[in-house]
Parts: C-alpha cells; structure tokens; sequence
C-alpha cells in the first residue's frame, strides 16, 4: 500500500465573495480582502455542529487488499457518529448500494462522487461564518500534499461540498490542507511550517505572505507557529497530529515517549513553544500532554509498517461526545479517555479501534469534516 477550478456554485447572502474570487478579481482586490478579514470566521470545532462528512473512499489502486477492511473501518466511525448527530457519506456511484449496506442510513445521508481517498479532512475545504448566519467554504486547493499521491477527483470535493451546504465558494490563493489548521474560535490558530511554508505547496511564498493569507481566509489574528517536520510522513507534519485546541486557552499537545520515534525530538520542541506562547488575547495557554501508546495489537496493520499513525490527539469532538482512537494499550487508551473525559465535561469519550485507517498514516480526525451548525 502506498501511503479546479469552477464558478461559485451558490451565493451566500452576505457580500457574495465566493463570486468575486471565482469570477477573477482575486483575493488581492482591496474590497475583497477588507471583506473577507471581516466577515468570515472559522469557528471552533468544539461548538455546535449540523453534521459530519466521511469519504468512503479507499480503492484498491491506493490500498491494495485493504480497501475493504478501510472502508469498514469508515462505515463504523459512520455508524458512531451518527448515535450523536447526522453523518453525510461520500461515495463513488458504483459504490452507493455498498456504501449503505456498511454504513447503515439511521441518520446517515449519501452524496455520489468521484474520489480519490478517504482524507475527508484535508481536500474538503474549511468552512467559515459570519456573524449573520452566512456560511462560505474556503478551498486550499489540495494538490495530494505537495503532488505525493494522485488527487484529480478529490481536489474537487470542496467545490462539491460548498453546493450541497449552500455555502459561499471561497478559493485561498493558498494550497494546503485542512488536517494543517487548528483554531479556537477566537482569532489563534496553531500550524506547523513543514506543512504550510513549502515549496510543495506554496512555492515563492515566505511565512509572512502564507500568514496574512491565512488570517484573511479564516478570519484570524494570531498563528502560534510550530516547526514540524518536513518528509517523514505525506503530510509534512499536519497540526492535528500534535496539538490540538479543546477550549479557550486550553491546548493538547502530543508527546512521543519513543526515545527511537523521529517525533521525540518535535514533539518536546512543540511543547516548549506552546508552554511559551499566547493566544490572540495575550493570554497563557495551559498545556496538557497527550502521549501515544508504546504498545500496539499485533495484526497485518500494525507489523512491519512504518506509517502506521497511533495518534491519540486525531480524536474528533463531536455533540455531546468524543470520537477518540483505541489501540490496544490498556494503560495508554486509558490515560487518553481520562484526559478527555477532564478537558470535555459533559461529553461521553467513545473510543473506536481504527487500525486500518491509522494503517494509512491518518486518523479519525483526518477522516472526517465537521459542518458548523449557524
């Protein structure tokens, strides 16, 4: 297994940006920009949500024999999800039947179209708001992080999605990926700049550009910037592998305990940065560590298999619940449970065994795209 452009679908009530950015003015046009840093927002994932989009997307050119045990493995996080909230399914349309007979239709809907993958997360856009009740989706413009893996279908579904949503279609001068972004909802994010500050992705660009880009996109005021790590894994180090907001002024961080992990080293210089830093407020952010476990299953996923991703941090905050990873490491998945169970009051931390998807270098995360409710 080896690890677009269209005219605005629909118009949002408010300014009608999606139409200016698809019909040629750019981002760079002063109205456009002044419009966008003051009206659009990415809100926080841990507010209220309308539904999650999956992609039942593993094919056999990218998996092998194991494309059926993948997309078992989405169909269950479906089927999970939807206990909580309404989950929207993407499938190709030779796959419709399959799709619902694996994943179930008890609060579940389907879209048909053509995909590449399952990394629900990363090609389908990011959705913003405003304070009127409007809703656009910024496009990034995936290119298969950094053209590594075939993309032509899936650089595709943030268009797909901004027309079923009925959201404003917002193209980012930007390529990038949505498993790259972690915002509190109230002007910071935190990124790391393997992902962002490449020439895979944004050739000629600095930090400065990439930054200001980001803000006006997502209506941000403050980037708490992370260094990552470039070529260790398809991403180039997604933030949602290492650090992850859980509310206001409250930080996750991953700390990799395997003194032989390429993420030992990162992983402390991350923590130190964010022990550190400020929010958009200039306020301290309180730090909690979220390790990996050091022991997993021993089964064809785990065995011999570097990419395999055992991230406790890809969880997926939900309403009223947790999606969070089990992986077999009785005192690992234990800690994880507590901390979330401490840092969500009020949420019930429901964990799922996802060694297929984590298989791939990914996680439930990266496998799911939350649609905010307005």
């Amino acid at each position: 297994m080896s690890t677009r452009r269209g005219f605005i679908k629909q118009f949002a009530a408010v300014a009608g940006l999606g139409a200016v950015a698809s019909m040629g003015l750019g981002l760079n046009a002063p109205q456009v920009r002044a419009a966008l840093a003051g009206s659009w927002y990415m809100p926080d994932e841990n507010e209220l949500q309308e539904r999650i989009f999956l992609s039942f997307g593993a094919s056999a050119a990218i998996y092998e024999d194991w494309a059926t045990p993948v997309n078992n493995n989405i169909a269950l996080l479906a089927k999970t999800i939807a206990k909580y909230q309404p989950v929207t399914v993407l499938c190709r349309p030779a796959q419709l039947a399959l799709a619902k007979s694996k994943c179930g239709t008890t609060n579940i809907k389907f879209i048909s179209v053509a995909l590449d993958d399952i990394w629900m997360r990363d090609f389908g856009g990011c959705f913003v708001v405003d304070d009127q009740g409007g809703r656009g989706l910024v496009d990034f413009n995936f290119n298969g992080w950094g053209n590594k893996q075939a993309h032509a279908n899936d650089t595709q579904v943030a268009d797909e999605l901004s027309y079923q949503t009925n959201a404003s279609y917002i193209s980012s001068q930007l390529t990038g990926e949505g498993g790259g972004i972690e915002i509190d909802g109230h002007g910071t994010a935190i990124m790391t700049e393997s992902c962002w500050v490449n020439s895979n992705r944004n050739p000629g660009m600095t930090r400065a550009q990439i930054e200001a880009e980001l803000k006006a996109n997502l209506g941000l005021r403050k980037i708490i910037w992370l260094p990552g790590i470039k070529d260790k894994d398809i991403t180039d180090a997604h933030v949602d592998f290492y650090a992850r907001f859980a509310s206001k002024g409250v930080v996750i961080a991953n700390l990799d305990n395997d003194p032989k992990s390429y993420d030992y080293a990162v992983t402390r210089k991350h923590l130190e940065i964010l022990k550190a830093a400020t929010d958009a407020d200039g306020n301290k952010l309180q730090v909690f560590t979220l390790p990996p476990p050091l022991k997993l299953r021993s089964n064809v996923y785990t065995k011999n298999n570097p990419d395999f991703a055992p991230g406790y941090i890809n969880y997926l905050p939900i309403n009223g619940a947790v999606i969070v990873p089990q992986f077999g490491d009785a005192a690992a998945d234990k800690y994880a449970k507590d901390l979330l169970t401490k840092l969500y009051p009020g949420r019930v931390v429901v964990q799922v065994n996802i060694d297929p998807i984590a298989a791939g270098g990914g996680g439930i995360h990266c496998v799911t795209k939350n649609l905010p409710a307005v």
